[in-house]
């Protein structure tokens, strides 16, 4: 179907700007075969409506003209739709040129590749490698998850996804029916950043917690996608980076270094034990269970309890 859809828009852009004069709908008609097998007036009706809207904010600049007789026509104007000539300088190019290499892996590495040969063939500036190595980094952007296309695509077309989450403190994956926004790498880890139809309110979802499949659902979006997504922000404070208070634990000595790096404050106990305290923010719980037995809270009393029922989460399996 993605597949007949795209066909149909793409036959129905071409049809737009290869017209002289505006052509009505009736003529559109006549000329793509996906609308001839349309079953009713209304059904082409509909399928044209959605189309047109489609290619529009895809960035087609489509003109709707009405001729004496009062027909509606629609053509879209070569003029109207063409892109300035695109200009570089050495500079601007190898950045291009290094971005285009974060990406290896998923669809993103032939786009990119496809992208700088496009600007080869507009002009990019003789001489300028993009490829060329610009100092002993070179940054990459792995992608592991099979979730990270789907969701892709999904953040690309405003599709709603249904996926299975295992939450940390969690010991079985469950459903979640989201609206994604954006996708974003963070320490090394893919998040998913959406509104959560089930629990109504914005979300941040780690792709390496998501199990099986990502489905796609064809209703369109419910809340309102904001301006601006910090997703980051958001993955900070739930991590424990924003943190307004501090809490003491016990941790083994000659263990958990980044415990150590963290720390505001360490004291030798004895007994091959140390007590450390460190920033306390949303998510700290989540991060200390990672350390197991090393690690023992003193206080407060809540993230105690919070780490005691993570650890109880992942002994029930």
């Amino acid at each position: 179907m993605a597949i007949a859809k795209a066909e149909r828009l793409m036959n129905l852009a071409l049809c737009l700007l290869g017209t002289r004069r505006p052509l009505s709908k009736r003529e559109l008609r006549e000329s793509i075969e996906a609308y001839l097998e349309a079953g009713s007036d209304d059904s082409f009706n509909r399928m044209f409506e959605r189309d047109k809207d489609d290619l529009r904010e895809l960035g087609l600049v489509i003109e709707t003209v009405e001729n004496l007789d009062g027909e509606v026509g629609y053509l879209a104007r070569r003029d109207s739709n063409r892109l300035p000539p695109i200009t570089l300088d050495a500079e601007e190019a190898a950045a291009l040129g290094l971005a285009a290499k974060v990406w290896q892996q998923a669809r993103l590495a032939g786009a990119a590749s496809g992208a700088l040969q496009k600007l080869r063939a507009a002009g990019l500036p003789e001489g300028v490698d993009p490829y060329e190595a610009h100092g002993a980094l070179e940054p990459r952007i792995p992608v592991h998850e099979a979730a990270f296309e789907p969701l892709m695509l999904a953040c690309r077309d405003r599709r709603p996804v249904l996926f299975d989450y295992r939450k940390a403190s969690a010991a079985r994956p469950e459903p979640r029916h989201v609206e994604p926004w954006a996708l974003e790498c963070w320490r090394g880890h893919w998040y998913l950043a959406g509104f959560d139809r089930d629990r109504g309110a914005e979300r941040v979802f780690r792709l390496s917690r998501i199990t099986g499949k990502v489905r796609s659902r064809g209703t369109g979006f419910t809340a309102p996608v904001p301006d601006v997504v910090t997703v980051r922000e958001t993955v900070a404070g739930w991590a424990g980076e924003i943190a307004d208070r501090t809490a003491l634990i016990r941790l083994r000595s000659g263990a958990g270094y980044p415990l150590r790096a963290k720390a505001t404050g360490v004291r030798e106990l004895g007994d091959g034990w140390d007590e450390l305290e460190i920033p306390y923010g949303h998510g700290l719980d989540a991060w200390l269970v990672e350390f197991g037995p090393d690690v023992v809270v003193l206080e407060p009393a809540e993230l105690r309890a919070d780490v005691v029922d993570r650890l109880r989460a992942v002994a029930k399996g």
